[in-house]
């Protein structure tokens, strides 16, 4: 069945608004059904898990259904799920746990792709252990991560090894089968950051061969909450700890504080919405979930061709990388503006895009900052073919007022 976006859009209230939704890449909007599962258990009595009454009792129910929840959508055992805050927070516990037995002349690999999210916390662990930090570069004419340089980067001394699925900045892909394997060729501990592509394309932590994956559900609609997904749960147990009970085991380990309880019914519900998205598929949520994120991935693919292929054509916009397999967001530059101009432009005309000079990540590696910096959009599962053509037409009449 073909993908239905009235009926998605219908999901949105914030969409009435009038303006056009180009703004994804920091967060879809919310969904009806998640709004409603967070209001509905912050009136709920809940209380802090591990006690004998019914308050305490839903609050480990909800923290149980989000990591069932997280574990359909990467497909992994929900005995490996941690939940937290945001995907920097966990990344960073993450490599300090790693990174605890570090020593001078030990690596890990990193990429220019990745967003600093999936760099800062290595960097600061190898850093502080005196470990050497070996970069994989981008294509800067395509946005490619080139597979085959991972052969050689990765040693018998790497510890470590952290790349993104796909850019939330130029829609960027990489070969993750062979990267990874190239990780484990030689034991290093593999860690994909799945923050902006697990909205556009269904997942399979097996498949990938990471350890483990993370995910945030601020990037499909969900509530400002992330999981860190462990392929092998036993590997939670051997860590060091970060949870102040020295009795935590299992996820908890990796877990701070208390739960944020109505963000993570939240999460439950952003992860039905996912699995809802085909109102023709059937089965488990799992299943689901894989004929979901298959229709959409295939609906935003015609989209995102034909976006690609109008901006190409207007003879001022750059259209910043041209990967083979990308997911739905992309960034592109106007001749003679710098992309704060654009930006305030396209509000002017009631479209939602980024200004992005930032001093590093992938538009540092590329020199973006150097013209302006670039605008950067995302396509969601409610954008429609008619905002595709208001964003065109809105670039071709910044054209005609030059």
């Amino acid at each position: 069945m073909a993908f239905d976006v009235a009926r998605v859009r219908g999901l949105f209230p914030a969409l009435g608004d009038g303006w056009v939704h180009l703004d994804s890449p920091a967060g879809m909007q919310v969904p009806e059904q998640v709004a409603t599962a967070v209001s509905t258990a912050l009136r709920a009595p809940v209380s802090g898990p591990g006690g004998v009454f019914p308050a305490s009792q839903r609050a480990g129910a909800i923290v149980d259904a989000a990591r069932r929840a997280v574990a359909d959508l990467v497909g992994c055992a929900a005995e490996g799920v941690v939940l937290g805050p945001n995907t920097a927070v966990l990344l960073a516990r993450l490599a300090e746990a790693l990174g605890d037995g570090w020593l001078i002349g030990d690596e890990v690999v990193l990429s220019r792709l990745d967003h600093q999210a999936n760099t800062a916390p290595w960097l600061r662990v190898a850093q502080r252990a005196g470990a050497a930090v070996r970069w994989a570069e981008i294509d800067i004419e395509t946005c490619e991560l080139p597979a085959w340089q991972y052969e050689t980067l990765v040693t018998p001394r790497t510890r470590a090894l952290a790349v993104t699925a796909g850019s939330g900045s130029v829609g960027t892909r990489p070969d993750l089968s062979r990267i990874v394997a190239a990780g484990r060729a030689h034991g290093a501990f593999t860690v994909v950051d799945a923050s902006s592509s697990a909205p556009f394309m269904p997942l399979d932590i097996h498949d990938t061969g990471a350890d483990v994956v993370a995910v945030s559900s601020g990037a499909w609609g969900g509530p400002a909450v992330a999981a860190l997904a462990f392929a092998d749960p036993g590997v939670l147990d051997r860590l060091p700890a970060t949870n102040l009970d020295p009795r935590a085991g299992g996820p908890a380990r990796l877990e701070l504080g208390q739960h944020a309880h109505p963000l993570l019914a939240g999460l439950v519900a952003s992860v039905d919405y996912l699995a809802d998205l085909d109102d023709a598929a059937a089965g488990s949520r799992r299943d689901r979930l894989l004929t979901s994120l298959g229709s959409a991935e295939g609906y935003q693919a015609g989209l995102l061709s034909r976006l690609i292929s109008e901006l190409r054509a207007l003879p001022h916009v750059v259209v910043i990388g041209d990967a083979i397999r990308r997911i739905p967001a992309l960034s592109f530059t106007v001749a003679g503006q710098t992309a704060a101009e654009t930006a305030t432009a396209l509000a002017e005309r009631g479209i939602c895009t980024f200004a992005d000079d930032t001093p590093g990540g992938v538009f540092s590696a590329l020199g973006v900052g150097e013209v302006g910096g670039a605008v950067r959009i995302g396509l969601a599962h409610y954008t429609t073919g008619a905002e595709v053509d208001r964003l065109v037409a809105a670039l071709a009449e910044l054209r005609d007022a030059r």
